[in-house]
């Protein structure tokens, strides 16, 4: 399940992409248009930050912005950055695998291959959909409306 952190970091992401280009966005307007708590906004866009997915400017005309273009940045790198990796399990992880304690033969596994698929389908999906890509769709499923 989506954390609500990496919920509501990737909502910030996807807004700050609508406004690549237009400087850097407050916090507060942030907070306000996603109706995210801005304390929680605040240490989401710190994290992302520290990632080096946004850049920040302080003072007059001060915000954040994205570090990239809005289709150079997909949907499972801000996932990764605030919720860690995507396998349901340790020993399919790519980034943080472990062997599981309980398991006898990592080879033979039935869980872990169901795991794996599993894991492989939904990196596939987050590591293909870009910020601006998403957008995109968004903007065309309201217009039918």
């Amino acid at each position: 399940m989506l954390t609500k952190k990496s919920k509501y970091g990737l909502k910030a992401a996807l807004y700050l992409a609508e406004q690549a280009g237009r400087g850097p966005v407050l916090v507060s307007e942030l907070a306000e248009q996603q109706r995210i708590p801005k304390k929680f906004l605040e240490a989401i866009l710190l994290e992302l930050k520290r990632s080096g997915l946004l850049h920040s400017k302080k003072g007059k005309g001060g915000g954040y912005f994205l570090s990239r273009k809005p289709n150079e940045i997909t949907i499972g790198q801000v996932i990764r950055v605030l919720d860690g990796p995507l396998a349901l399990i340790p020993c399919v992880s790519q980034t943080a695998y472990a062997r599981c304690e309980e398991c006898v033969d990592e080879a033979t596994c039935a869980v872990r291959f169901a795991m794996k698929e599993v894991r492989d389908a939904t990196a596939n999906i987050l590591d293909h959909t870009t910020l601006s890509s998403l957008n995109a769709k968004s903007r065309s499923s309201r217009g039918r409306r």
